[in-house]
């Protein structure tokens, strides 16, 4: 859709990463706006959007105003997040929106924390919490989700948020990455420019195919083939593509 907001699809069931955001911070697109018209009007391809699932609470990932108004127009649709994006949401929400926290998950994951398995129709829901990219120094309140969902228990997709690339967090349970093989994950860019980075996507998250999203304007260099081309990767840069899940 744009930046990190990704839809997936298996059959009938459809799921929706990071999709109503207001912040470009001069780098990153927006959803663009027949898109957002369809998303809030339930029309297809966004008709009967089963969940949404949030990676953290910055203004290019999400807005609290328009996902309450969201879960108020589409009243079927259930919302995964951290806990400070629905504390966010329940500090904007009026009296008419309160009805939507019957909907909310709110995910309360600490760093190192052990992951957390959700359940719904249709839906296995898995989150764990890796620090937003910058740590240690950096964001290191941001309560970054790493989603990995599995639809109608045959696809499995992997939403990496905006992780930091260092294979500390990500050794912390080797477990839970070698549990399951996703058919796709979605990380951020910069996992595709760095030797640690790509290692993490090959070895602890383990995808048969990632393709990077939070592709800024102008991506400095080419992660694509730094320090080697990864297999079977590509990046989400246009609103409208779409990628096969095998």
């Amino acid at each position: 859709m744009a930046n990190e907001a990704v839809m997936v699809t298996d059959g009938e069931t459809k799921v929706l990463f990071d999709p109503l955001y207001p912040e470009t911070y001069g780098q990153y697109l927006l959803v663009p706006d027949a898109m957002r018209e369809a998303l809030f009007a339930g029309e297809a391809p966004f008709n009967n959007v089963d969940a949404i699932f949030i990676s953290h609470f910055h203004g290019d990932h999400f807005s609290p105003e328009d996902v309450l108004a969201l879960l108020v127009a589409q009243a079927n649709i259930v919302l995964y997040a951290p806990q400070q994006a629905v504390l966010a949401m329940r500090s904007h929400a009026n009296p008419e929106q309160e009805l939507v926290f019957d909907r909310v998950n709110s995910v309360n994951l600490a760093y190192k924390d052990a992951p957390v398995t959700l359940t719904m129709d249709k839906l296995l829901v898995e989150a764990v919490r890796i620090p937003h990219s910058g740590w240690p120094t950096d964001r290191l309140n941001v309560e970054n989700i790493v989603w990995r969902v599995t639809l109608n228990e045959s696809t499995t997709v992997v939403h990496m948020g905006d992780a930091d690339s260092n294979d500390e967090h990500f050794a912390l349970d080797p477990e839970y990455w070698d549990r399951v093989t996703p058919n796709i994950a979605f990380p951020p860019y910069w996992f595709f420019g760095s030797q640690v980075g790509r290692d993490i996507l090959e070895n602890r998250v383990g995808a048969k195919r990632n393709v990077g999203i939070h592709v800024p304007r102008t991506i400095p260099g080419d992660p694509m083939r730094r320090p080697r081309p990864l297999r079977g990767a590509d990046l989400f840069i246009t609103p409208g593509e779409t990628r096969r899940i095998n």
